[in-house]
């Protein structure tokens, strides 16, 4: 883990997110998954957990809160937390943004076509600016990826993961083919240095911390 400084670039809107350009040292860089703790001069309490979504020159493209602006300096910590793993041999690959924005899986769409892999993002908001090599379904088409895909990528909220886990019911993901990772989008506001248990829930075997033992997971584990 690093700490450093940040700075905004550029505030970017598409697919009805607010996104942001920011320079930073390579080594503040989060791979897909992981996250960042960003800090700005307000009077905001907690730093921020910011998403990898794309590369920019200097720096990356992120998630972002409403109220950065260009120009604005940011205290940097991470990257923080298990993130994706895309599998080298996928070559259909299924992105799943259950009940929340594909933002957080936007970050996954070049490495996948960089290894010559079949993209289908499912998503119930708008998808803008994505590559036309990228399919884009409604989440009705859920089946239908499943059963296609080598490997799937889910983003959905902590408190819909009771909802998504029924949604998947009979779906095998113990296939040596296939491979499936979630990642359980929550509150994070320590970084798992506290331990305070803002992000818990439960998995299979035991309590977990989406801060620290994610966010990103293993399916056959949740």
């Amino acid at each position: 883990m690093h700490t450093g400084k940040g700075r905004v670039v550029e505030l970017i809107l598409d697919d009805g997110c607010l996104y942001v350009q920011i320079s930073c040292p390579e080594n503040l860089i989060p791979a897909p998954g992981q996250y960042l703790l960003a800090s700005d001069a307000s009077d905001m309490p907690l730093p921020v957990p910011i998403f990898y979504t794309d590369s920019a020159p200097e720096g990356f493209i992120a998630t972002a809160p409403d109220y950065w602006k260009p120009g604005d300096v940011l205290s940097l910590r991470g990257p923080m937390g298990r993130g994706f793993s895309l599998p080298a041999s996928a070559r259909k690959i299924g992105l799943i943004a259950f009940d929340v924005s594909p933002a957080c899986l936007r970050g996954l769409i070049q490495p996948a076509l960089r290894q010559d892999a079949s993209v289908v993002l499912l998503s119930a908001s708008t998808t803008d600016g994505l590559p036309n090599d990228v399919e884009v379904q409604p989440l009705s088409a859920l089946d239908d990826v499943l059963k296609w895909a080598d490997y799937i990528a889910v983003d959905v909220t902590r408190e819909n993961l009771p909802v998504l886990k029924e949604r998947l019911n009979g779906w095998n993901p113990l296939s040596p083919l296939r491979e499936a990772q979630v990642l359980v989008h929550t509150q994070m506001p320590c970084g798992g240095v506290a331990e305070c248990g803002v992000c818990a829930f439960s998995t299979k075997s035991s309590w977990k911390l989406a801060c620290k033992d994610g966010p990103v997971f293993d399916l056959r584990e949740i």
